[in-house]
Formats: C-alpha cells, structure tokens, sequence
C-alpha cells in the first residue's frame, strides 16, 4: 500500500492549527521585547500585561517612587510623569520582583538620571531601558565601598539592558554576575549563574580609577563572571575604562558584536580562568565570540591588543572582521589578532557561530558611525554628560578619570513633569505610536 501523499498546503494548516493549541504564554514568548530586541533575551515579556506604575516623584523611596515600583510584585511596566535625578544616597536599588520593565523612554526632558547608587537585578524576565545610572564616589574616602553602576545577580535571566547611560562605577558599568560554583556539576553552575543576557546600545564609560574600591584601581567596563551563558554586549560604546571591555570568567559563553571601545588603558576585550578561584573544581570550557567590533586607541592607551587571554583551561575563539587602530588611525594588530603568554588553550571552531536573534552583523568601517547615532539612554536628545563622551569619542579627547568632580560632577536638573498618557504608547512594547521619541521642552 502505498503511503498517503500531503500537500504543502496540508502541512501549512496543519502547523497552523498547532499553534492555535499552544499556551498563551507559549505564543507570547515568541513576541520580541521591542522593536529591535536582540539576544537569547529578545523575547522576554517583561512586565508587559501587567500594572502600569506611575513614578510621580524623585525621591529615593516612599509613595510614587521608582523604588516603591520595582519593589512592587507581579508584571509590571514603570513609567515617567517626571523628569530629573533621582539620589539614591549611596544605596543599592534591588529588583528582586520577575516581570518588570522600566521604561525610561516615558520620562520627559531631561529624562532620568540616577546617581549615588546602583541597579541589582536579581530576577527574571526584566526589561530596563533608557536610563542614566552615575554612581560616582559620593565624596567617600578612598576605599570605602564599590558600586556598579547596573550589575545582574546569580540566577538573573530573560535580562536586556538597553540604551542606558552608565558612568562613573566604582566598579563595573555593567556586569553580569553569578556564584561560580553554586550547584554540583557545571549544568548547574550556568543554570545558576545570570544567563540569556542582552547588553545592547549603552554607554559604559569612565569607570572611576583610584576612587572608593577596597582594591583600588577600579575603572572597568563589564565583568561577565563565570558560567555566565547566552551573552550578547552588541552596539555600546565602552569609552575610558582601563580594562573589561568586556572581560570573561572562566567558563562564561557569549557573544561580542559592534561594539565600538575607544580609550581603553591596559586591556580591552580579554579572557581569563584563574585557576586559584577554581581549585577542586575541573575547568570549565569558555566560548567567546568576537564580531565586527572597534577600537580606537585614546590618551590612556597604554600598548594593548583587541582581545587578550590569560589564565587557564579552555576557551573556545572565534575572532571576525575586528579593527584595532592606534590614535593616528594605523592598525596595530591584525583583524583576528589575540594574544596570550598564558597556559590557556585556544580553540578555534571551523565554522562562525550563528548570530543571535535579532543581530544583523554590520562590517567595522560601519560600525564607529552606527554606534555614535545611537547609543546612550537618550540618544534622540542626549543630556551634557553624555554630549561630552560622544563628542570626545569622536574627536579622540578625555582620559580614564579618579572622579566625577574632574568632569563637572553630579548634574544638577531641575524637575520637570508631564502625564503619560496611555494612548500615545504601545504598552505592549513601550515604543511611542508616533514613531518618534519626544524632544525639546516638555509641559512643566
């Protein structure tokens, strides 16, 4: 008997009558984020369907605050109705709440500033966009605690951060965190560590070098510690911080595409297992690839290649189309150049890894120009602070910096208000039906 014989247009119905059967959330996982959402993250919903929360004022804490918001349980999606900085008084700002997203993008002129804090993100499924975070110092004596400017703890996942502005860390910019070691064989230790992370259109910038870490010198740009998994930094300009732009920790697997770094110090992009956090442990395989990224030699600049690896074990390289120019624009190091005097092996696999959802790969001559248009928390209508790093970026000023006093210091902006209204945004995504982001003035 011969077998039955379908037509395409059977299979068609057939697949399509499946679908109709999944779950609800099965179909809205398929939904991006937003409009250009990128990474293993891209289709986190976020706090999308859930309460929208108002934050009517600028205060720290307490009734209409964005602290009182991210503390607030079940999806949820933070909106603006004030423009200004927010002082968090040298404390840290905890989302321990999953499905959240904060849209910074609602904020009227001049948008949201945060300072004297950070950002953890110790959950699940959190969107935050369009955010000024400057820790700084907080005129603290030297030695006297660190702070991240956004930091991902252990078990963080579905996590995108994007076009947020991120200066003056004591210690990192933007990082994505974990316990190492926190379960029995290394399955557990990426389950448990902060993994489907996307890190995508931010400036990472003057990280704070002889400044309050217990360690001193600290100016970095993202620590992507161990077993972090399913990373993607895309599109951020890293501009003045001495090394981790980003760096990996053993075992950590990501991708590092079109990004552009301008004015590291003695490190860029680099790998390294250290054996001693890793005794009574067997090492874990690294994977690192590097993808169409810029750097661009400054005044801090000491002799460095693009991606540097040391420590031990394994790591897993694929290195493409990468540029790395001194400050009079001479290529310094060959396009898939690495450098290494460490016991590390490096593997590099036959064939280029898949790009992430959402990646569409631009070549390096592009990437310089593509990034400047659009980085930063407000790039439609950037605050001076960071007018001045692009503007420096472009024209090959500044220097890895102890202070945010050496820049001008903490910005000082008035208060500004303006509702939101529902019916100009797509709440599904938080992008404005008109199309285009606010400028200029908004109602006061």
């Amino acid at each position: 008997m011969s077998p039955i014989r379908r037509s395409p247009a059977w299979y068609a119905l057939l697949a399509c009558l499946l679908c109709l059967a999944l779950p609800v959330s099965a179909a809205a996982d398929r939904v991006p984020a937003f409009p250009g959402a990128q990474g293993w993250a891209a289709h986190t919903p976020g706090g999308r369907g859930g309460q929208i929360l108002r934050v009517t004022t600028l205060a720290a804490d307490g009734p209409g605050s964005l602290r009182a918001a991210v503390e607030t349980r079940g999806p949820r999606v933070v909106v603006f109705e004030v423009g200004g900085v927010i002082d968090l008084g040298m404390k840290e700002l905890r989302i321990s709440e999953p499905y959240l997203t904060i849209a910074g993008q609602t904020a009227p002129h001049p948008g949201i500033t945060i300072i004297k804090g950070g950002l953890t993100i110790a959950a699940h499924d959190v969107v935050v966009r369009h955010l000024r975070i400057r820790p700084g110092d907080g005129h603290r004596p030297k030695g006297s605690g660190d702070i991240d400017a956004i930091t991902t703890l252990r078990g963080a996942r579905n996590v995108i951060v994007d076009h947020c502005s991120l200066t003056w860390a004591t210690d990192e910019g933007l990082s994505a965190s974990s316990t190492r070691f926190l379960g029995e064989d290394e399955s557990q230790w990426m389950r448990n560590a902060s993994h489907d992370i996307t890190f995508s259109n931010n400036i990472i910038a003057e990280g704070l070098a002889h400044a309050t870490h217990p360690k001193g010198e600290h100016s970095k740009g993202t620590l992507v510690h161990d077993h972090v998994s399913r990373i993607l930094i895309v599109g951020n300009l890293y501009a003045h911080n001495y090394e981790r732009s980003p760096l990996f920790k053993g075992g950590a697997r990501g991708q590092v595409v079109n990004n552009l770094i301008y004015n590291p110090g003695q490190r860029a992009i680099h790998y390294n297992l250290i054996a001693e956090e890793w005794i009574g442990h067997p090492y874990s395989r690294g994977e690192m690839v590097l993808r169409g990224n810029v750097l661009r030699a400054g005044i801090s600049t000491e002799p460095l290649a693009l991606f540097m690896v040391g420590g031990s074990g394994d790591v897993d390289v694929h290195a493409e189309d990468n540029l790395a120019v001194d400050r009079l624009g001479r290529p310094v190091i060959e396009a898939t150049g690495r450098y290494t005097t460490a016991p590390v092996r490096i593997n590099e696999p036959a064939a280029a890894p898949a790009l992430p959802f959402g990646v569409r790969l631009l070549p390096s001559a592009q990437v310089q120009d593509a990034v400047i248009e659009t980085v930063g928390a407000t790039p439609w209508d950037r605050d001076p602070v960071d007018r001045r790093i692009v503007a420096d970026v472009i024209e090959g000023r500044g220097t890895i910096i102890d202070s945010q006093d050496e820049v001008g210091g903490y910005p000082q902006y008035a208060p500004t208000r303006k509702p939101f209204v529902e019916a100009d945004w797509n709440l599904g995504t938080m992008e404005p039906r008109s199309g285009t982001y606010p400028r200029g003035e908004p109602l006061r």
